[in-house]
C-alpha cells in the first residue's frame, strides 16, 4: 500500500486558491526586482550566469573538425523554500447575516486578508535582501551622508547623477543597462521635489516628478516606489526604508537561460493555496487555511547597485 505524503493528504479549495494566487497589493513592488519562478521542489540550487556571452571565442571551424560547446548557466549557492501559514477566521454570525446583503462574500475577503499579512512578509524579506549592503561587491553600493543626500536641496546632492554612476556600474559588470528602480515612500517624497530634478522637468508642465516622469529621466523602465509599510514595535516603518535599489532584472531569466538578472522569487508551483475550509465547532467559526512555499533569492548582485541613506 502507497504511503500517504503531505501533497497527496492536502485537500485544496481550487476556487479560494485561485484568490490566493491571484493577489496582488499594489503597495508592495518587490516582485519586479525578485520575479516569481515556479519550482517543483522545496529545495534546490539557485540559477547564475557567467560572462560567457561577452568572451571572444575561436569559433572557427575546420572541415571534419569537431564544432566547439558552449554551456550557458550554473549553480551558485542553494535555496530553501521556507512554508508560512495563517487561518481566517469568519464567526458563524457574519457569515449569516452576509448572506442577507448581497455581494458580500466573507469567505473571499477572509483568504485575501491572511493573504495580504503573507504578502507582506514577503515583501519585507525581499527588501532586507535588496538593502543589504553586505551582499553587494565594493564597486555595486554607495551610502550618501550629508549634503550628498537627496534631502539636502542646497548642499551637492544629485540623484540623476548617482542614478547614473548605478546605471554605468551595473552595465560595466554584466553588459547590460539597469531597467528597474525601486526606492522607499520617503526617498520618493524628497526627490520628487528636488531642484534639479524640477528644472529638468520645468517644460513638461509638471510641479514635481511622478515615477513615470522618473523614468523617462533616468532611462530606465520602471521607477516603483515601495509604499508598505509594517508596524516596528507599535510604529509605522516604511518596508523598504531609505534606500534606492538600481537593478537589471528579467522576468522570464531562466525561461531564456544566460540572461543575467538581479533576483528571483522561488515559488512551489500551485501556491499560494487555500486548504479547504473546515468548521471549528468550538468556536463557531468557519476557519480557511492559507499556504505559500516561497524563498526570495538574489541571483547576480552585479546586476544591481544600492544607494543607502539616500535621505536623512
Amino acid at each position: 500500500m502507497p504511503q500517504m505524503t503531505p501533497a497527496g493528504a492536502r485537500v485544496v479549495d481550487p476556487i479560494l486558491s485561485t484568490v490566493a494566487q491571484g493577489f496582488k497589493n499594489a503597495a508592495m513592488v518587490g516582485m519586479s526586482l525578485f520575479p516569481y519562478v515556479p519550482v517543483g521542489q522545496r529545495g534546490g540550487r539557485i540559477l547564475s550566469f557567467g560572462r560567457e556571452d561577452f568572451a571572444l571565442y575561436a569559433t572557427g571551424r575546420a572541415p571534419g573538425a569537431n564544432t566547439k560547446r558552449m554551456q550557458f548557466g550554473y549553480a551558485a549557492g542553494s535555496y530553501a523554500l521556507e512554508q508560512h501559514a495563517l487561518e481566517g477566521v469568519v464567526p458563524q454570525e457574519l457569515l449569516q447575516e452576509a448572506q442577507a446583503v448581497p455581494g458580500i462574500d466573507l469567505a473571499r475577503g477572509a483568504v485575501a486578508k491572511v493573504q495580504n499579512i503573507i504578502a507582506l512578509r514577503l515583501e519585507k524579506a525581499q527588501a532586507d535582501l535588496a538593502t543589504n549592503a553586505a551582499l553587494y561587491g565594493a564597486g555595486n553600493k554607495v551610502t550618501l551622508a550629508g549634503a550628498s543626500q537627496w534631502n539636502d536641496y542646497t548642499g551637492t546632492s544629485n540623484p540623476a547623477a548617482n542614478i547614473e554612476t548605478a546605471k554605468e556600474a551595473v552595465r560595466a559588470a554584466i553588459g547590460k543597462r539597469p531597467n528597474t528602480v525601486v526606492m522607499g515612500a520617503a526617498v520618493f517624497a524628497r526627490l520628487r521635489q528636488h531642484p534639479t530634478i524640477l528644472d529638468r522637468i520645468k517644460y513638461t508642465g509638471r510641479d514635481s516628478a511622478t515615477p513615470e516622469l522618473l523614468a523617462s529621466l533616468f532611462g530606465v523602465q520602471a521607477v516603483l516606489i515601495g509604499d508598505a509599510i509594517f508596524d516596528n514595535n507599535g510604529a509605522f516603518a516604511d518596508v523598504w526604508g531609505k534606500s534606492v535599489v538600481v537593478a537589471h532584472t528579467e522576468v522570464s531569466g531562466i525561461a531564456d537561460m544566460g540572461q543575467p538578472t538581479f533576483g528571483y522569487t522561488y515559488r512551489l508551483g500551485g501556491y499560494p493555496l487555500v486548504e479547504t475550509p473546515y468548521e471549528d465547532r468550538n468556536a463557531k467559526s468557519w476557519i480557511y487555511p492559507v499556504t505559500d512555499e516561497v524563498s526570495p533569492v538574489i541571483a547576480g548582485a552585479s546586476a544591481g547597485y544600492l544607494i543607502s541613506a539616500a535621505v536623512a
